[in-house]
């Protein structure tokens, strides 16, 4: 009987690395799948970007989302799984418009969830994805 092959992580970075000075990895593909961390309303340097403005925080959040699934090959158009992390719910509405600009068909899962606080209280909002490759 045959090994499995071994799956081997590798990193996904950009330039700039928003998250090196964290030693957090933008995100991990593994095999046909990317797993991104969250992505959070910063821009290149890792400063926040329109405090105060969800849709604005929230577009910017997804084009990192974005960003990371293309270098490692993957795009939004192949998005699996969806986790967003507000820390008010009655934003949601307002996310369903940066959704529809951003998901195409066939949509992935998601899910919407409201949490206490965020790493940096200037952020109203993050978002992790796994998208598919290929």
């Amino acid at each position: 009987m045959s090994q499995p092959a071994t799956l081997v992580p590798t990193r996904v970075t950009v330039d700039p690395d928003w998250y090196a000075p964290t030693r957090i990895s933008l995100g991990m593909r593994i095999g046909d799948l990317v797993f991104t961390s969250g992505q959070a309303p910063v821009d290149d340097n890792g400063e926040t970007v329109a405090p105060g403005d969800f849709a604005a925080q929230a577009r910017q959040a997804m084009a990192h989302v974005g960003t990371v699934l293309r270098r490692a090959g993957s795009g939004l158009d192949r998005l699996v799984k969806v986790t967003v992390f507000v820390t008010d719910i009655a934003h949601q509405d307002l996310y369903a418009a940066v959704r529809e600009e951003s998901y195409a068909d066939p949509f992935p899962a998601e899910s919407f969830v409201q949490v206490a606080a965020l790493a940096d209280p200037a952020w109203l909002i993050e978002i992790e994805a796994i998208g598919a490759v290929g």
